[in-house]
């Protein structure tokens, strides 16, 4: 191991309770798709102390940033935090069920955990640049602020603006919880297509529904309020869209779409109808030409109930990203410096709270209750061969996610480090908040940011120090796309370059001292906080 690589990972090992403490602020921020406002603020605040140079708000998303770092002439390197939570998951860092002091169950809460993403990813950019300082390398690294993946949102809107163009190389990092998909990088299969859009139903002219009687224009008889609103032309939306699911997608294979009703009607119940109604969908599949088809089926729908309820609609794209492009060299070195750093292990401290979250639920306690394969390392080929098993011959792509937008830029690779993982007895399943909690507990969390913080940083400093590493790697990419980026198999950004991300939609939110009705509660009113 060169002198660079060691002092860069004996840099994270320095700075772990720094790093550890700096995921407690993120993850108990828990901000929510588009509204990642403290988060946001925090990295930017950090890496300008760190004597990164930030544009804010990149790609005019307000939540999101590109933070440069450099020293003299060298390649430009990249990685990216995420930092966007999930509604609906509050989950306190605890051996129980139960939400964050304060808050609603209803409030955000991190499941990846995005939380720990992009503090290892921040770790690892860190310890590799404290490396450049310290031994003069020459190059930069850039860390993106990429906020909204739960809607595949930034990433895309980056790509076609054209920020990804001058990189040399990227790391993409997640905590995983897919097995085989553990403690390895992406050989072959990468994330698929992902297509996402908000449809708009507006009830324009109730009062013309049906024909007026002789007290007409006097609105006695509230005729208007017969009139089917907004929220009948989203509910036939979604009916059709759900009794035609069979005949728009495959019967095996990668596909879903999931759906996520906005705002239904304004609160408009008092003798008139609904007058807006907004459903958002996310889309994902296993090619650019089966996405627009689905599409065009929505749209039909989308239409067709219009017609039939007197609205108008109107389609909002949120996102279009690409399917991942491989790259063997990155794989294969990142892997490297992962089986050096070595698979995450989990102490008698944090086995003994996993045996306390199985106490609480009921289980017997076991004596190894961590999943055997999460502290374990898997060969990137063995993976792709293990997970081809699991999938039609014809399937191009696993799940989503928007990180494959670099791909198409730059060499890229996927780090997958797990994340803790309880064995369960035959026929348990563990609930969600299980994992989520998990994913706050420090003893529990920390062993995975640290190993994947010190396999960013080693991954960073070879790119900066072999220069035929990096050459190999981004021979490869030319290889690849015909010719690197406009190459006659590259695939260009789906995305507009003046494309407006639809940051103002009525997303969930929740501001300090909000009140949320936690309906399971007998009417009880639990005051939201950040």
């Amino acid at each position: 191991m060169s002198r660079y690589k060691e002092f860069a990972m004996d840099w994270v090992e320095r700075h772990r309770q720094q790093l550890s403490d700096w995921h407690q602020i993120i993850w108990h921020y828990a901000e929510p798709a588009f509204r990642e406002y403290k988060s946001s603020a925090w990295y930017v605040q950090l890496l300008e102390a760190e004597g990164f140079t930030v544009e804010r708000a990149s790609g005019g998303m307000p939540t999101a940033f590109c933070a440069t770092f450099t020293q003299g002439q060298g390649p430009l390197l990249a990685t990216y935090g995420e930092y966007d939570a999930v509604p609906g998951n509050c989950q306190a860092a605890t051996t129980r069920k139960q939400p964050r002091d304060g808050l609603s169950r209803f409030a955000p809460g991190h499941t990846d955990p995005h939380s720990a993403l992009g503090i290892s990813a921040l770790g690892g950019a860190l310890a590799a640049k404290a490396t450049m300082v310290e031994f003069g390398l020459q190059g930069s690294i850039r860390f993106f602020g990429e906020p909204a993946e739960k809607l595949r949102a930034s990433k895309p809107v980056h790509a076609a603006k054209g920020y990804y163009d001058d990189l040399d190389a990227a790391i993409s990092f997640h905590p995983t919880y897919m097995l085989p998909l553990n403690n390895t990088t992406t050989w072959d299969t990468h994330c698929g297509i992902a297509y996402a859009y908000i449809y708009s139903f507006t009830c324009e002219d109730p009062q013309n529904w049906i024909a007026a009687d002789r007290y007409s224009p006097i609105p006695q008889n509230h005729l208007a309020a017969r009139a089917p609103g907004a929220n009948d032309a989203l509910v036939h939306f979604y009916t059709l869209n759900e009794s035609l699911r069979r005949s728009t997608l495959p019967f095996t294979g990668l596909w879903s779409y999931n759906e996520a009703i906005l705002t239904a009607g304004q609160a408009t119940a008092d003798n008139l109808p609904p007058h807006l109604s907004q459903i958002q969908y996310l889309l994902r599949c296993d090619s650019i030409e089966q996405a627009e088809t689905i599409s065009q089926v929505m749209d039909n729908n989308a239409a067709a109930a219009a017609m039939a309820t007197g609205c108008r609609w109107k389609k909002t794209w949120v996102c279009k990203s690409r399917g991942g492009l491989p790259n063997h060299v990155m794989a294969q070195a990142t892997y490297d410096n992962l089986a050096a750093v070595g698979a995450p292990q989990w102490d008698e401290e944090a086995r003994e709270i996993a045996r306390e979250i199985q106490r609480n639920l009921g289980l017997e306690a076991m004596e190894r209750p961590f999943l055997p394969a999460t502290e374990a390392l898997i060969e990137p080929q063995e993976c792709e061969r293990q997970m081809r098993l699991q999938m039609p011959a014809w399937q191009n792509y696993l799940t989503s996610d928007d990180y494959p937008e670099y791909t198409w830029h730059c060499p890229t690779v996927r780090l997958l480090v797990a994340r803790p993982m309880l064995s369960a007895p035959a026929g348990t399943v563990y609930p969600d908040w299980v994992s989520n909690a998990l994913g706050g507990i420090r003893q529990t969390i920390d062993p995975m940011i640290e190993v994947a913080a010190k396999t960013i940083a080693a991954t960073l400093v070879d790119l900066l120090t072999d220069e035929a590493l990096l050459s190999a790697a981004k021979a490869e990419f030319v290889e690849r796309t015909g010719g690197g980026i406009g190459g006659t198999r590259w695939q260009a950004p789906l995305l507009p370059e003046d494309f407006k991300v639809p940051h103002d939609f009525r997303w969930p939110e929740y501001i300090p001292r909000r009140r949320v009705v936690d309906p399971g509660a007998s009417g009880r009113i639990a005051r939201g906080r950040r």
